[in-house]
């Protein structure tokens, strides 16, 4: 049976203008520019330099401790190794690589037959996720050995995420539609090294040709869980609710209910890198939007620029707002020369009828955002918090907990730019908290 997550909203899907829309291979740049921060940890350390030759699948950086590696996803020539604008908004250390259009292949690229894997234990595997650079696909980049190792012995339930709730996009979608064998076997993976038998499929009845393809090729011990569409029931806390109503506490993590979730594309990528061999440097993206002219999902090399994609699908006017992401937990992009990274799942570009900046936003007291709030949060009262600059205060309604989902926002008739408080506070309470330990 399916559980209800706790508030939530049913914002304009607008999965129309992409979800028919098969997967293309994107034309690969003739330069690319690959950052050596793509996951939550440590970043990498280049292992090249300008001018080294590089090949496909070529490890370019490397780092000890919560970290994995970026390999090529081209051969060519390395240009340069220096700083770049980044998705986040930062400049980060970034290999650039003149394509040669040769696609010449890394010897540590060796495939292995089913035998092989079958032979394989949970560390070998988990060896192998971690040297693909493997990493949380559905936007967190969390590494997904790490993940993997630190569930052993703890988690009962797995759960595969292809709910994609975020309005626009359709890459898991059209992913499962196109490769449901190498999705499910990259599952099949996640469940031999946690050592279980049965596993869940998450996924929002508003695919159905996604429901179908997967339930073709559904494996003994999978269960294909079919959730009314609802926002943000993807998100990793609501998805484990919507299908075991379990509920992580306030601060914890997913393995403290006995649960592990990864998202579909990570799965296809868990199975490319231990059946092929092949490290994570492409991965689909959704190209959509309400002023885009041929919406698409491509498949795209790691380190693409989005100036490159926007050209690919034309727009009919200047874009007003360029995300990497959806709408809802997007992030707007200042320099369009920034690159794809391992957690991009779309680039979303909004004409100019998407604005709706209010000069002098001022909060009403309606408390809607409270009714709307998947995480039983207060936004109004952190909201006031954050203004006040009161780190206790922030702390004490739990700010951290929110997952800056947007729905707040979305419902809020003052137009307050909840979120954007949301994760100023959050920098404010990590600020307090390296001052009290200096």
């Amino acid at each position: 049976m399916a559980f209800s997550i706790f508030g939530g909203i049913h914002p304009k899907e607008n999965k129309h203008y992409a979800e028919n829309s098969p997967v293309q291979v994107f034309p690969e740049p003739d330069i690319l520019v690959v950052p050596m921060v793509q996951h939550i940890g440590a970043p990498c350390q280049p292992c090249v330099k300008k001018g080294d030759r590089v090949l496909v699948g070529q490890m370019l950086g490397d780092n000890q401790g919560l970290c994995v590696p970026v390999h090529s996803p081209v051969s060519g020539t390395v240009k340069a190794v220096e700083p770049r604008p980044h998705t986040s908004g930062t400049m980060v250390m970034c290999v650039v690589i003149e394509n040669d259009h040769q696609g010449e292949q890394s010897p540590d690229i060796k495939p292995r037959t089913r035998e092989a894997v079958d032979a394989l234990t949970p560390e070998e595997l988990m060896a192998i996720i971690r040297q693909c650079g493997v990493v949380g696909m559905g936007g967190a980049t969390f590494p997904t050995h790490v993940k993997l190792s630190s569930g052993l012995g703890k988690v009962d339930t797995i759960i595969m995420n292809v709910s994609e709730c975020e309005p626009y996009i359709t890459a898991d979608d059209r992913l499962c539609q196109e490769h449901p064998e190498q999705v499910l076997s990259g599952l099949g993976i996640v469940m031999k090294i946690l050592g279980l038998e049965t596993a869940h499929i998450g996924i929002e009845d508003n695919k159905p040709d996604a429901i179908a393809a997967l339930q073709k090729y559904l494996p003994q011990g999978v269960r294909l869980d079919i959730l009314p569409a609802r926002y943000p029931q993807g998100a990793e806390k609501q998805l484990i609710q919507a299908i075991t109503g379990r509920q992580v506490p306030s601060g914890g993590l997913p393995a403290a209910v006995g649960c592990a979730v990864f998202n579909a594309a990570t799965c296809k990528a868990i199975h490319d890198a231990v059946y092929a061999g092949m490290p994570l440097v492409r991965r689909i993206v959704t190209v959509s939007g309400d002023i885009v002219m041929q919406p698409k999902n491509l498949l795209v090399p790691i380190g693409t620029c989005f100036n490159d994609l926007l050209e690919a699908v034309g727009t009919r006017e200047n874009p007003y707002k360029v995300l990497s992401g959806g709408p809802m937990m997007g992030v707007a992009q200042y320099d369009l020369a920034v690159p794809v990274i391992k957690g991009c799942n779309a680039v979303t570009i909004l004409g100019k009828s998407n604005k709706y900046v209010v000069d002098t936003a001022r909060c009403i007291r309606c408390g809607r955002c409270i009714d709307v709030c998947p995480m039983h949060l207060t936004p109004v009262l952190m909201y006031k918090s954050m203004y006040t600059g009161d780190a206790e205060e922030m702390k004490a309604l739990d700010m951290l907990d929110c997952i800056e989902c947007g729905s707040c926002a979305y419902v809020c008739p003052a137009g307050v730019p909840l979120v954007l408080g949301f994760r100023a506070g959050k920098q404010q309470i990590r600020d307090a908290q390296n001052k009290a330990k200096k």
